[in-house]
């Protein structure tokens, strides 16, 4: 193998950029040339790729977003599509591919590889939504961008005495709801895996004042629940006066935390050490402190599952 490639796709991260980093450096060190696909599976198909240099990626390992751009490209279920991306490559010489992005990305790698591409799937999503790794890629900047927001959110709500509900992202994944809801001591969390039950969420609310609390927390992800109405009922039926707060995608944004830096870094080079080894149709990830990979379809067949200590741990301290 003499070339690579590597692209971002679906939502951007922080930490992105250190991945890409990470590939075109090690790639180098092994006589690769690397090439930039931007504006991924889009900038595939309508090749915009362009060989990339140690001067491309200078200065890019503390900046968020992802320099190569990114795009969510529906035509690429296509098969047709797929395999005028697979031609894009094969025209160039590139025979391995990097992906930085979330299931989907994974599937239009799975899709590359069925047409002769080898490929590489890194997990870069601030939701941590992907079954074949404990953390991925922008999490946990992402999380401390809420928990640095919520802080900002206790002054005014002490202030006050009112309570805050914070919408976070996660799409159908509530880690990022968990563990901010833990590090910034909310009185009640509301995910996926919990559910929703406004009765419960009044009384825990209510609970908290009778507590002598002078503010409240309610965290709670995307998708749930209408987090305007609820603080309108949290006001009508309880003691606090309730706003709600939805954060949005400034939690996207960012420099990249060292933690997601070096795990992207870690990733990067995991990635193009399997492609040296003549290895593809891989997902790479991270359990415990080991750098782990998969095939792409047990990847994507994966459940996430629910620490149930957690959980717990919120149930006896939190609400």
């Amino acid at each position: 193998m003499k070339k690579i490639a590597v692209l971002t796709s679906g939502g951007d991260s922080p930490g992105m950029n250190a991945a890409i980093r990470a590939v075109l450096r090690s790639g180098h060190h092994h006589d690769l040339e690397v090439y930039g696909i931007y504006d991924g599976f889009k900038g595939l198909c309508e090749g915009n790729i362009r060989l990339l240099s140690r001067e491309d990626v200078s200065r890019i390992i503390n900046r968020g977003g992802t320099v190569l751009g990114s795009a969510r490209y529906k035509p690429f279920l296509e098969e047709e599509v797929q395999k005028l991306g697979a031609d894009r490559l094969k025209s160039l010489g590139i025979e391995g591919l990097v992906v930085i992005g979330g299931d989907g990305s994974f599937k239009g790698a799975l899709a590359l590889s069925k047409l002769g591409i080898k490929t590489i799937g890194l997990p870069g999503t601030i939701d941590n939504d992907i079954a074949s790794t404990d953390y991925s890629i922008g999490f946990y900047t992402a999380l401390q961008t809420i928990v640095d927001s919520v802080d900002k959110l206790r002054d005014t709500s002490f202030s006050h005495h009112r309570c805050s509900v914070v919408e976070v992202m996660g799409r159908y994944c509530g880690d990022l709801a968990v563990h901010a809801g833990i590090a910034v001591g909310s009185e009640f969390i509301i995910t996926p895996e919990t559910g929703f039950d406004e009765t419960k969420t009044l009384q825990a609310v209510q609970t908290s004042y009778e507590h002598n609390k002078r503010h409240a927390i309610v965290v709670v992800t995307e998708r749930i629940t209408d987090v305007k109405a609820l603080a309108e009922s949290i006001t009508k039926n309880t003691q606090y006066e309730a706003r709600a707060t939805v954060l949005g995608h400034v939690q996207r944004g960012g420099s990249p935390s060292a933690y997601d830096r070096v795990l992207a870094t870690e990733m990067g080079e995991h990635a193009v050490s399997l492609l040296v080894n003549n290895l593809g149709n891989r997902v790479v990830g991270i359990r415990g402190i080991d750098i782990i990979d998969y095939g792409v379809e047990e990847a994507l067949e994966m459940k996430k599952t629910v620490s149930n200590k957690r959980y717990g741990l919120v149930g006896k301290l939190l609400r």
